[in-house]
């Protein structure tokens, strides 16, 4: 589970000519101009947020429109320098923490603020009055996988140290603060079985939906035997996940791995203190295939694009060696 990353950072150019350096950028890094909230959103980690303005203002308020630039600052700045652009003045916005809390925001934000001598206000506020050498943590509830822009920010607050020290604090203490705020955590385990023993490619898919959904930390693994029936054993694959997510929500996510319509890759279960959730807890279904099928949905829903894609590219292999295995045999 993630639980801390950095936003994006923010640069604002100061020219007597925007129209030029505009042009300027759109050019050499081959971006328009967005809406100011969805550049915002649109970015990622450590990529680059640039406003053009006037060289006389002075204010780090975001004007409507930026451009969102898929490079780090550095990066940025150098293209910038060495095109000779006729910029007067580069200001930069303070350093831009995101911090995932599963509820309790009020609560984590007033711990925040006494731990770090920070003061609590809006993102916009923060930014707005933040300089350079600042950091602003902004708390959200939204798994930090996915795109974070202004309105998924439920506060925020603003820290006068530099961003490196207070990211090496954070780091320490983050884990303690998510404890103080939900002091029982959900300790469930989950076993894979494959009786084609296709367990690499059902480790990757397995671990992929739990770290692009944010589902947990994963605190222990390895293999371990499962008696199905009395005086049998079956090898399988073993989880131990740290969750604040509802293991029957887990389970039912998880349930949208097993198949792909109506061909099965393998068997997923989940139990809550050494106990089973058997798949009739999680809903209405006549099936456990009409069961599969809405939990794909629900799961490829929430899965970034990315991994969805990867996740496909390794079933459509299993599938093909399937077949390929049904017609030798």
């Amino acid at each position: 589970m993630k639980f801390m990353r950095f936003g994006p950072s923010i640069l604002f150019l100061r020219t007597p000519n925007p129209e030029k350096v505009e042009e300027g950028i759109s050019k050499i890094f081959g971006v328009r101009s967005l809406p100011t909230n969805r550049a915002i959103k649109e970015s990622h980690e450590l990529e680059t947020v640039l406003f053009v303005t006037r060289e006389w203002q002075k204010e780090t308020i975001p004007p409507e429109r930026g451009f969102l630039i898929k490079d780090a600052a550095r990066a940025v700045l150098a293209a910038v320098i060495n095109s000779n652009f006729p910029v007067e003045k580069v200001h930069v916005e303070s350093a831009i923490i995101f911090l995932r809390v599963p509820d309790k925001v009020e609560d984590a934000l007033k711990i925040l603020a006494d731990e770090f001598r920070g003061e609590v206000m809006s993102l916009r506020e923060a930014l707005d009055e933040g300089e350079a050498r600042d950091t602003v943590i902004a708390v959200t509830k939204k798994r930090l996988s996915s795109p974070l822009g202004p309105e998924e920010v439920e506060g925020a607050v603003l820290v006068r140290e530099h961003f490196l020290k207070v990211y090496r604090r954070l780091s320490a203490d983050a884990p303690l603060l998510l404890l103080k705020l939900m002091p029982e955590w959900n300790d469930i385990t989950i076993k894979v079985y494959d009786t084609q023993k296709r367990y690499d490619e059902n480790i990757a898919r397995l671990m992929m939906v739990l770290e692009d959904l944010d589902l947990g930390f994963v605190v222990g693994e390895g293999w371990d035997w499962d008696h199905p029936r009395p005086f049998m054993r079956v090898p399988v694959y073993k989880l131990k996940l740290l969750t604040w997510e509802d293991p029957i929500r887990v389970k039912f996510l998880l349930k949208g791995l097993e198949y792909r319509g109506y061909s099965r890759f393998c068997d997923i279960d989940v139990f809550v203190e050494g106990k089973k959730i058997d798949w009739v807890k999680l809903g209405k279904f006549d099936s456990k295939f009409e069961l599969a099928k809405a939990a794909r949905e629900e799961l490829e829903k929430h899965l970034s694009e990315d991994v969805k894609k990867r996740l496909h590219d390794i079933e459509d292999k299993l599938l093909e060696e399937s077949k390929e295995g049904t017609k030798a045999s």
